[in-house]
Protein backbone atom coordinates (compact mmCIF):
# COMPACT_ATOMS: atom_id res chain seq x y z
CA UNK A 1 0.00 0.00 0.00
CA UNK A 2 1.25 3.60 -0.61
CA UNK A 3 2.27 5.19 2.59
CA UNK A 4 0.39 8.06 4.03
CA UNK A 5 1.75 11.45 4.10
CA UNK A 6 1.11 13.54 7.03
CA UNK A 7 1.88 17.13 7.74
CA UNK A 8 1.47 20.22 10.34
CA UNK A 9 -0.12 23.22 9.05
CA UNK A 10 -0.60 26.02 11.47
CA UNK A 11 -4.95 27.11 11.05
CA UNK A 12 -3.93 31.16 11.35
CA UNK A 13 -1.75 31.65 8.88
CA UNK A 14 -1.19 28.07 6.68
CA UNK A 15 2.78 27.48 7.48
CA UNK A 16 3.57 23.96 6.85
CA UNK A 17 6.18 22.08 9.43
CA UNK A 18 7.86 18.50 9.61
CA UNK A 19 6.61 17.99 12.98
CA UNK A 20 4.60 19.31 15.26
CA UNK A 21 5.71 22.09 17.47
CA UNK A 22 3.74 24.34 20.43
CA UNK A 23 4.27 28.01 18.29
CA UNK A 24 4.27 28.62 14.90
CA UNK A 25 7.16 30.69 14.04
CA UNK A 26 5.61 32.53 11.12
CA UNK A 27 2.36 34.09 13.12
CA UNK A 28 3.87 33.57 16.39
CA UNK A 29 0.26 31.93 17.32
CA UNK A 30 0.21 29.16 20.07
CA UNK A 31 -1.13 25.60 19.81
CA UNK A 32 -2.49 27.11 15.89
CA UNK A 33 -0.39 23.75 14.69
CA UNK A 34 -2.35 20.65 13.36
CA UNK A 35 -1.91 17.57 12.03
CA UNK A 36 -3.46 16.60 8.80
CA UNK A 37 -3.32 13.80 6.24
CA UNK A 38 -2.77 14.17 2.32
CA UNK A 39 -3.36 10.96 1.04
CA UNK A 40 -1.52 8.41 -0.45
CA UNK A 41 2.07 9.77 -1.56
CA UNK A 42 2.14 9.97 -5.51
CA UNK A 43 5.10 7.66 -7.46
CA UNK A 44 5.42 9.79 -10.22
CA UNK A 45 7.65 12.47 -10.35
CA UNK A 46 6.31 16.79 -10.53
CA UNK A 47 7.88 17.16 -13.56
CA UNK A 48 6.50 13.67 -15.05
CA UNK A 49 3.49 15.01 -14.24
CA UNK A 50 4.03 18.33 -15.99
CA UNK A 51 4.95 16.96 -19.06
CA UNK A 52 1.83 15.12 -19.23
CA UNK A 53 0.16 17.59 -18.51
CA UNK A 54 1.46 19.23 -21.61
CA UNK A 55 1.00 16.45 -23.63
CA UNK A 56 -2.71 16.62 -22.75
CA UNK A 57 -3.29 20.26 -23.70
CA UNK A 58 -3.15 21.62 -19.91
CA UNK A 59 -0.71 23.97 -19.58
CA UNK A 60 -0.82 27.65 -21.60
CA UNK A 61 1.36 28.84 -23.51
CA UNK A 62 3.20 31.85 -22.43
CA UNK A 63 2.85 35.40 -23.31
CA UNK A 64 4.44 38.44 -23.27
CA UNK A 65 2.62 41.37 -21.27
CA UNK A 66 2.42 43.76 -24.02
CA UNK A 67 0.96 40.86 -26.44
CA UNK A 68 -1.90 40.10 -23.61
CA UNK A 69 -5.76 41.25 -24.52
CA UNK A 70 -6.59 44.07 -22.41
CA UNK A 71 -10.33 44.32 -22.66
CA UNK A 72 -12.35 44.89 -19.84
CA UNK A 73 -13.47 42.10 -18.18
CA UNK A 74 -16.91 40.88 -18.66
CA UNK A 75 -19.45 41.23 -15.71
CA UNK A 76 -23.17 40.53 -15.32
CA UNK A 77 -25.24 42.04 -12.14
CA UNK A 78 -26.55 39.74 -9.03
CA UNK A 79 -29.49 41.80 -9.64
CA UNK A 80 -28.60 43.50 -6.15
CA UNK A 81 -27.05 47.03 -6.60
CA UNK A 82 -25.36 46.95 -3.18
CA UNK A 83 -24.05 43.19 -3.86
CA UNK A 84 -22.47 44.33 -7.37
CA UNK A 85 -20.96 47.70 -5.70
CA UNK A 86 -18.82 45.62 -2.53
CA UNK A 87 -17.92 43.22 -5.55
CA UNK A 88 -16.68 46.16 -7.66
CA UNK A 89 -19.28 46.20 -10.50
CA UNK A 90 -20.68 42.68 -10.31
CA UNK A 91 -19.62 39.25 -11.14
CA UNK A 92 -17.03 37.97 -13.56
CA UNK A 93 -16.95 34.55 -14.95
CA UNK A 94 -14.40 32.36 -13.18
CA UNK A 95 -13.91 34.52 -10.09
CA UNK A 96 -14.07 32.41 -6.47
CA UNK A 97 -16.05 34.64 -3.96
CA UNK A 98 -16.18 33.46 -0.17
CA UNK A 99 -18.80 35.26 1.88
CA UNK A 100 -18.05 35.00 5.34
CA UNK A 101 -20.65 36.18 8.75
CA UNK A 102 -22.31 35.01 11.88
CA UNK A 103 -25.07 32.79 12.59
CA UNK A 104 -27.91 34.52 11.73
CA UNK A 105 -26.33 37.24 9.50
CA UNK A 106 -28.34 36.58 6.65
CA UNK A 107 -25.81 34.69 4.41
CA UNK A 108 -27.94 31.96 3.21
CA UNK A 109 -30.69 34.22 2.62
CA UNK A 110 -28.92 36.46 0.19
CA UNK A 111 -27.15 34.22 -1.69
CA UNK A 112 -30.54 32.45 -2.22
CA UNK A 113 -32.82 35.43 -3.30
CA UNK A 114 -29.58 35.87 -5.90
CA UNK A 115 -29.75 32.60 -6.97
CA UNK A 116 -33.37 32.57 -7.66
CA UNK A 117 -33.27 36.03 -9.49
CA UNK A 118 -29.86 34.80 -11.76
CA UNK A 119 -32.32 31.44 -12.61
CA UNK A 120 -33.93 33.30 -14.55
CA UNK A 121 -31.61 34.66 -16.55
CA UNK A 122 -28.80 31.96 -16.52
CA UNK A 123 -28.29 28.35 -15.17
CA UNK A 124 -27.69 28.46 -11.41
CA UNK A 125 -26.92 25.08 -9.31
CA UNK A 126 -27.45 26.01 -5.55
CA UNK A 127 -25.62 23.04 -3.32
CA UNK A 128 -26.39 22.99 0.43
CA UNK A 129 -24.77 21.01 2.64
CA UNK A 130 -26.04 22.10 6.32
CA UNK A 131 -29.98 21.94 5.16
CA UNK A 132 -32.06 19.76 3.61
CA UNK A 133 -33.18 20.70 -0.15
CA UNK A 134 -37.05 21.12 1.95
CA UNK A 135 -36.13 23.20 4.18
CA UNK A 136 -34.54 25.55 1.07
CA UNK A 137 -37.78 25.17 -0.59
CA UNK A 138 -39.58 26.45 2.17
CA UNK A 139 -37.35 29.75 2.91
CA UNK A 140 -38.00 30.32 -0.60
CA UNK A 141 -41.57 29.66 -0.57
CA UNK A 142 -41.78 32.35 3.12
CA UNK A 143 -39.67 34.80 1.28
CA UNK A 144 -42.11 34.68 -2.25
CA UNK A 145 -38.57 34.13 -4.77
CA UNK A 146 -39.12 32.39 -8.31
CA UNK A 147 -38.55 29.12 -8.05
CA UNK A 148 -38.21 27.87 -11.41
CA UNK A 149 -35.20 27.28 -13.07
CA UNK A 150 -32.79 26.98 -9.65
CA UNK A 151 -31.20 23.79 -9.95
CA UNK A 152 -30.39 22.28 -5.83
CA UNK A 153 -28.52 19.71 -4.78
CA UNK A 154 -27.94 18.63 -1.29
CA UNK A 155 -24.32 17.08 -1.41
CA UNK A 156 -21.36 17.11 0.60
CA UNK A 157 -18.82 15.13 -1.41
CA UNK A 158 -16.67 17.83 -3.72
CA UNK A 159 -16.35 14.65 -5.84
CA UNK A 160 -20.11 13.94 -6.34
CA UNK A 161 -20.60 18.23 -6.54
CA UNK A 162 -17.76 18.33 -9.76
CA UNK A 163 -19.50 15.58 -11.42
CA UNK A 164 -23.07 16.86 -11.28
CA UNK A 165 -21.50 20.43 -12.41
CA UNK A 166 -20.04 19.10 -15.35
CA UNK A 167 -23.41 17.54 -16.60
CA UNK A 168 -25.57 20.90 -15.56
CA UNK A 169 -22.57 23.31 -16.91
CA UNK A 170 -23.81 26.18 -14.25
CA UNK A 171 -22.58 29.65 -14.80
CA UNK A 172 -23.31 30.43 -11.22
CA UNK A 173 -21.88 27.83 -8.50
CA UNK A 174 -23.20 28.21 -4.77
CA UNK A 175 -21.73 25.83 -1.94
CA UNK A 176 -23.40 26.22 0.95
CA UNK A 177 -21.29 25.61 2.89
CA UNK A 178 -17.47 24.87 2.72
CA UNK A 179 -16.66 23.88 6.36
CA UNK A 180 -19.34 20.77 5.24
CA UNK A 181 -17.69 19.46 2.02
CA UNK A 182 -15.13 16.58 2.45
CA UNK A 183 -12.78 14.83 -0.23
CA UNK A 184 -12.42 10.95 -0.23
CA UNK A 185 -8.72 11.08 -0.48
CA UNK A 186 -8.30 12.92 2.82
CA UNK A 187 -9.26 10.81 5.99
CA UNK A 188 -9.67 14.16 8.29
CA UNK A 189 -13.30 14.97 9.25
CA UNK A 190 -15.05 17.42 7.24
CA UNK A 191 -14.29 20.94 8.94
CA UNK A 192 -10.64 20.33 9.50
CA UNK A 193 -8.01 22.21 8.21
CA UNK A 194 -7.19 20.07 5.07
CA UNK A 195 -10.51 19.62 4.22
CA UNK A 196 -11.55 23.09 4.15
CA UNK A 197 -8.07 23.77 1.99
CA UNK A 198 -8.82 20.84 -0.53
CA UNK A 199 -12.75 20.85 -0.88
CA UNK A 200 -11.73 24.84 -1.67
CA UNK A 201 -8.67 24.07 -4.31
CA UNK A 202 -11.09 21.57 -5.92
CA UNK A 203 -14.10 23.96 -6.42
CA UNK A 204 -11.39 27.16 -7.10
CA UNK A 205 -9.75 25.13 -10.08
CA UNK A 206 -13.18 23.78 -11.58
CA UNK A 207 -14.16 27.23 -11.48
CA UNK A 208 -11.09 28.21 -12.79
CA UNK A 209 -11.43 25.87 -15.63
CA UNK A 210 -14.92 26.46 -16.93
CA UNK A 211 -15.42 30.34 -16.41
CA UNK A 212 -18.37 29.39 -13.17
CA UNK A 213 -18.60 31.94 -10.84
CA UNK A 214 -18.21 29.80 -7.69
CA UNK A 215 -19.39 31.72 -4.36
CA UNK A 216 -18.41 29.74 -0.79
CA UNK A 217 -20.06 30.30 2.34
CA UNK A 218 -17.77 30.15 5.40
CA UNK A 219 -18.60 30.59 8.68
CA UNK A 220 -16.90 32.92 11.00
CA UNK A 221 -14.91 32.15 14.70
CA UNK A 222 -16.26 34.31 18.17
CA UNK A 223 -13.94 36.92 17.38
CA UNK A 224 -15.60 37.76 13.83
CA UNK A 225 -12.40 36.02 11.70
CA UNK A 226 -13.15 33.40 9.09
CA UNK A 227 -13.00 29.92 10.26
CA UNK A 228 -10.09 27.98 8.80
CA UNK A 229 -6.77 27.93 7.34
CA UNK A 230 -5.74 31.31 6.38
CA UNK A 231 -4.81 29.93 3.24
CA UNK A 232 -8.53 29.50 2.44
CA UNK A 233 -8.54 33.66 1.49
CA UNK A 234 -5.60 33.54 -0.54
CA UNK A 235 -7.19 31.20 -2.69
CA UNK A 236 -10.05 33.14 -3.42
CA UNK A 237 -10.74 36.01 -5.49
CA UNK A 238 -12.98 38.35 -3.26
CA UNK A 239 -13.70 37.81 0.45
CA UNK A 240 -17.25 39.36 1.66
CA UNK A 241 -18.12 39.86 5.58
CA UNK A 242 -21.86 39.74 5.79
CA UNK A 243 -22.11 41.54 9.08
CA UNK A 244 -24.86 42.74 11.71
CA UNK A 245 -26.49 43.03 15.26
CA UNK A 246 -28.55 40.45 16.62
CA UNK A 247 -30.81 43.40 17.66
CA UNK A 248 -30.97 45.37 13.98
CA UNK A 249 -32.56 44.56 11.18
CA UNK A 250 -29.41 46.04 8.69
CA UNK A 251 -26.64 44.43 7.70
CA UNK A 252 -23.90 45.40 6.32
CA UNK A 253 -21.69 43.55 3.70
CA UNK A 254 -18.27 44.84 3.76
CA UNK A 255 -15.53 43.32 0.96
CA UNK A 256 -12.15 42.38 2.70
CA UNK A 257 -10.52 41.76 -0.32
CA UNK A 258 -11.22 41.83 -3.86
CA UNK A 259 -9.46 41.12 -7.34
CA UNK A 260 -11.89 42.74 -9.46
CA UNK A 261 -12.52 45.88 -7.58
CA UNK A 262 -11.86 48.23 -4.42
CA UNK A 263 -11.53 46.93 -1.12
CA UNK A 264 -13.47 47.69 2.58
CA UNK A 265 -16.53 48.76 -0.39
CA UNK A 266 -19.41 48.54 2.02
CA UNK A 267 -23.16 47.82 1.17
CA UNK A 268 -26.06 47.96 3.40
CA UNK A 269 -29.27 45.71 3.33
CA UNK A 270 -32.41 45.72 5.36
CA UNK A 271 -33.44 42.60 6.87
CA UNK A 272 -37.49 42.63 5.97
CA UNK A 273 -40.16 39.96 5.70
CA UNK A 274 -39.75 39.52 2.40
CA UNK A 275 -35.55 38.92 2.67
CA UNK A 276 -32.94 41.15 2.12
CA UNK A 277 -33.45 44.40 0.93
CA UNK A 278 -31.32 47.06 -0.49
CA UNK A 279 -30.76 50.18 1.22
CA UNK A 280 -30.01 52.80 -1.33
CA UNK A 281 -29.29 56.10 0.95
CA UNK A 282 -27.52 54.91 4.28
CA UNK A 283 -26.71 58.35 5.14
CA UNK A 284 -30.18 59.20 6.13
CA UNK A 285 -30.58 55.85 8.16
CA UNK A 286 -27.91 56.19 10.38
CA UNK A 287 -28.61 59.45 10.78
CA UNK A 288 -32.17 59.57 12.61
CA UNK A 289 -31.24 61.87 15.56
CA UNK A 290 -33.54 63.75 17.48
CA UNK A 291 -34.88 66.78 16.60
CA UNK A 292 -33.44 68.22 19.64
CA UNK A 293 -30.01 68.75 19.60
CA UNK A 294 -28.21 66.99 22.52
CA UNK A 295 -24.85 66.99 24.13
CA UNK A 296 -22.00 64.75 23.36
CA UNK A 297 -23.40 64.24 20.12
CA UNK A 298 -22.01 65.16 16.38
CA UNK A 299 -22.18 63.82 12.41
CA UNK A 300 -18.81 62.71 11.02
CA UNK A 301 -18.41 61.80 7.11
CA UNK A 302 -17.09 58.66 6.46
CA UNK A 303 -15.65 57.37 3.58
CA UNK A 304 -16.51 53.82 2.51
CA UNK A 305 -15.22 52.54 -0.24
CA UNK A 306 -15.84 54.67 -2.90
CA UNK A 307 -18.53 56.89 -1.60
CA UNK A 308 -19.00 58.69 2.04
CA UNK A 309 -21.43 58.00 4.55
CA UNK A 310 -22.40 60.28 7.21
CA UNK A 311 -22.56 58.94 10.46
CA UNK A 312 -22.90 59.90 14.41
CA UNK A 313 -20.44 59.84 16.66
CA UNK A 314 -21.64 59.96 20.07
CA UNK A 315 -19.87 60.35 23.33
CA UNK A 316 -20.32 60.15 27.59
CA UNK A 317 -17.91 62.10 29.84
CA UNK A 318 -18.96 61.27 33.36
CA UNK A 319 -16.96 61.75 37.06
CA UNK A 320 -15.43 58.27 37.42
CA UNK A 321 -16.31 56.57 40.38
CA UNK A 322 -13.06 54.41 40.43
CA UNK A 323 -9.34 55.03 40.68
CA UNK A 324 -8.72 53.85 37.07
CA UNK A 325 -11.16 55.96 34.57
CA UNK A 326 -12.64 53.54 32.14
CA UNK A 327 -12.29 54.21 28.34
CA UNK A 328 -14.59 52.41 25.83
CA UNK A 329 -15.06 53.04 22.26
CA UNK A 330 -17.70 51.15 20.23
CA UNK A 331 -16.86 50.93 16.62
CA UNK A 332 -13.86 53.35 17.25
CA UNK A 333 -10.30 52.38 17.98
CA UNK A 334 -10.14 52.03 22.10
CA UNK A 335 -6.47 52.86 21.48
CA UNK A 336 -6.89 55.78 19.36
CA UNK A 337 -9.14 57.24 22.00
CA UNK A 338 -6.38 57.01 24.86
CA UNK A 339 -4.47 58.78 22.58
CA UNK A 340 -6.92 61.59 21.63
CA UNK A 341 -7.61 62.36 25.33
CA UNK A 342 -3.97 63.10 25.63
CA UNK A 343 -3.79 65.26 22.73
CA UNK A 344 -6.90 67.01 23.69
CA UNK A 345 -5.04 67.68 27.65
CA UNK A 346 -1.61 68.64 25.98
CA UNK A 347 -2.77 70.93 23.01
CA UNK A 348 -6.62 71.66 23.80
CA UNK A 349 -6.28 72.51 27.76
CA UNK A 350 -9.16 69.57 28.94
CA UNK A 351 -8.62 67.33 31.32
CA UNK A 352 -10.54 63.97 31.56
CA UNK A 353 -7.92 62.13 33.45
CA UNK A 354 -10.34 61.77 36.28
CA UNK A 355 -13.66 61.16 34.15
CA UNK A 356 -14.63 57.83 32.29
CA UNK A 357 -15.03 58.13 28.48
CA UNK A 358 -17.69 56.66 26.81
CA UNK A 359 -17.10 56.61 22.82
CA UNK A 360 -19.71 55.13 20.33
CA UNK A 361 -20.38 55.41 16.38
CA UNK A 362 -24.08 54.87 15.92
CA UNK A 363 -26.27 52.06 14.02
CA UNK A 364 -23.03 49.42 14.53
CA UNK A 365 -20.75 51.13 12.27
CA UNK A 366 -17.08 50.61 12.32
CA UNK A 367 -15.26 53.52 11.35
CA UNK A 368 -11.70 51.96 10.42
CA UNK A 369 -9.86 55.71 9.49
CA UNK A 370 -8.42 58.44 11.38
CA UNK A 371 -11.17 61.22 10.10
CA UNK A 372 -13.28 60.64 13.10
CA UNK A 373 -10.53 62.23 15.20
CA UNK A 374 -11.64 65.50 15.23
CA UNK A 375 -15.18 64.25 15.84
CA UNK A 376 -14.53 62.45 18.64
CA UNK A 377 -12.97 65.42 19.88
CA UNK A 378 -15.58 67.57 19.51
CA UNK A 379 -18.31 64.62 21.05
CA UNK A 380 -15.90 64.33 23.81
CA UNK A 381 -15.73 68.19 24.92
CA UNK A 382 -19.42 68.76 24.19
CA UNK A 383 -20.33 66.15 26.52
CA UNK A 384 -17.91 67.22 29.16
CA UNK A 385 -19.15 70.49 29.23
CA UNK A 386 -23.03 69.51 28.49
CA UNK A 387 -22.90 72.16 25.88
CA UNK A 388 -25.23 71.21 22.46
CA UNK A 389 -22.95 71.13 18.83
CA UNK A 390 -25.32 72.76 16.34
CA UNK A 391 -27.76 70.39 14.31
CA UNK A 392 -26.45 70.94 10.82
CA UNK A 393 -23.25 70.48 11.65
CA UNK A 394 -20.42 67.39 10.18
CA UNK A 395 -16.97 67.76 11.38
CA UNK A 396 -14.31 66.19 9.33
CA UNK A 397 -9.92 65.92 10.20
CA UNK A 398 -7.74 63.40 11.71
CA UNK A 399 -5.72 65.14 14.63
CA UNK A 400 -1.92 64.48 14.82
CA UNK A 401 0.19 64.23 18.18
CA UNK A 402 1.29 67.73 17.87
CA UNK A 403 -2.45 69.28 17.77
CA UNK A 404 -2.59 69.89 13.99
CA UNK A 405 -5.51 69.10 11.99
CA UNK A 406 -4.72 66.81 9.18
CA UNK A 407 -6.68 66.77 5.67
CA UNK A 408 -8.30 63.73 4.96
CA UNK A 409 -8.72 61.81 1.45
CA UNK A 410 -12.25 62.78 -0.37
CA UNK A 411 -12.81 65.61 1.24
CA UNK A 412 -15.26 67.62 -1.05
CA UNK A 413 -16.62 64.48 -1.77
CA UNK A 414 -17.62 64.33 2.37
CA UNK A 415 -18.58 67.91 1.86
CA UNK A 416 -21.16 67.72 -0.54
CA UNK A 417 -22.61 64.53 0.98
CA UNK A 418 -23.19 66.21 4.22
CA UNK A 419 -24.27 69.67 2.05
CA UNK A 420 -26.99 66.75 0.16
CA UNK A 421 -28.59 66.11 3.86
CA UNK A 422 -28.94 69.28 4.99
CA UNK A 423 -25.96 70.44 6.85
CA UNK A 424 -25.53 73.85 6.80
CA UNK A 425 -21.56 74.21 8.42
CA UNK A 426 -18.80 71.75 8.26
CA UNK A 427 -15.56 72.18 10.33
CA UNK A 428 -12.69 70.68 7.95
CA UNK A 429 -9.04 70.35 8.11
CA UNK A 430 -7.64 73.39 5.86
CA UNK A 431 -6.32 71.21 3.45
CA UNK A 432 -9.79 70.02 2.59
CA UNK A 433 -11.44 73.33 2.03
CA UNK A 434 -13.15 73.54 -1.65
CA UNK A 435 -12.82 76.04 -4.34
CA UNK A 436 -16.42 75.89 -5.22
CA UNK A 437 -18.20 75.93 -1.84
CA UNK A 438 -21.51 74.29 -1.96
CA UNK A 439 -24.87 76.65 -1.64
CA UNK A 440 -25.92 77.17 1.66
CA UNK A 441 -22.91 75.57 3.13
CA UNK A 442 -20.53 76.97 5.37
CA UNK A 443 -16.97 75.16 5.62
CA UNK A 444 -14.81 76.79 8.45
CA UNK A 445 -11.19 75.44 7.48
CA UNK A 446 -8.76 74.79 10.63
CA UNK A 447 -5.24 74.18 11.04
CA UNK A 448 -5.12 73.27 14.80
CA UNK A 449 -6.88 71.49 17.52
CA UNK A 450 -7.42 74.80 19.20
CA UNK A 451 -8.55 76.23 15.81
CA UNK A 452 -11.53 73.36 15.97
CA UNK A 453 -12.71 74.40 19.62
CA UNK A 454 -12.60 77.67 19.42
CA UNK A 455 -14.80 77.53 15.86
CA UNK A 456 -17.68 75.78 17.69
Amino acid sequence: MAKQKTAYVCIECGAEYSKWQGQCTACKEWNSVQEIRLGAASRSSPIAAARSGFAGGLSKQVQDLAEIDLQDLPRFSTTFNEFDRVLGGGLVPGSAVLLGGHPGAGKSTLLLQTACKLAQLMKVLYVTGEESLQQVALRAQRLSLPTQGLKMLAETSVESILAVAEVEKPQVLIVDSIQTMHVSDLQSAPGGVAQVRESAAFLTRFAKQTHTVLFLVGHVTKDGSLAGPKVLEHMIDASLLLEGEADSRFRTLRGQKNRFGAVNELGVFAMLEGGLKEVKNPSAIFLSRDEEAAAGSVVMATWEGTRPLLVEVQALVDESQLGNPRRVAVGLDANRLSMLLAVLNRHGGIFTGDQDVFLNVVGGIKVLETSADLAAVMAIVSSLKNQPLPHELMVIGEIGLSGEIRPVPSGQERIREAAKHGFTRAIVPKGNVPKDMPAGMQVIGVSRLSEALEAV
